[in-house]
């Protein structure tokens, strides 16, 4: 049975857990299933991961009280619970390793999120200097006088 401080929800498959853009005051540890996180960028869903069994998410709008950044979806029949802020605070003072365990997932979470960054900055850069490669010939032969 699930401690006071948790609420435990069910998910039918493509059911919205919350929508990008709402407000948050709790976050939800996957017990059973798995959800999808996306995001809107230019009008297009991006995939931003996957949470299963044992992961938590959404606490990010709960410790910051700004809105939710993505949209959370289930992938399958899920049951989540759900803790609220004043709650996972009291858990924490109880329990600690909870609060490690939660540095530890968030810390893993960011070096992705880094590696991600380097990635698209350096395809960037790459796409840049290809296009320079491509202005300076298209100079080159605008210079060129007319036969």
């Amino acid at each position: 049975m699930a401690e006071r401080y948790l609420d435990e929800r069910t998910y039918a498959t493509g059911d919205v857990v919350f929508a990008e853009g709402a407000a948050g005051t709790e976050m939800f540890i996957v017990q059973e299933g798995a959800v999808a996180l996306t995001r809107t960028v230019a009008g297009r869903e991006i995939f931003i991961g996957a949470q299963e069994r044992g992961d938590f998410f959404g606490e990010m709008s709960m410790f910051t009280g700004s809105p939710r950044h993505a949209t959370c979806v289930a992938m399958v029949p899920t049951r989540l619970l759900a803790i609220r802020s004043g709650e996972l605070l009291m858990k924490l003072r109880r329990d600690p390793t909870l609060a490690l365990e939660m540095v530890a997932q968030m810390s893993r979470r960011m070096a992705y999120l880094e590696t991600q960054l380097v990635k698209l900055v350096e395809h960037q850069l790459e796409a840049r200097g290809q296009l320079g490669k491509v202005m300076a010939r298209a100079e080159f032969f605008s210079d060129d006088p007319e036969p």
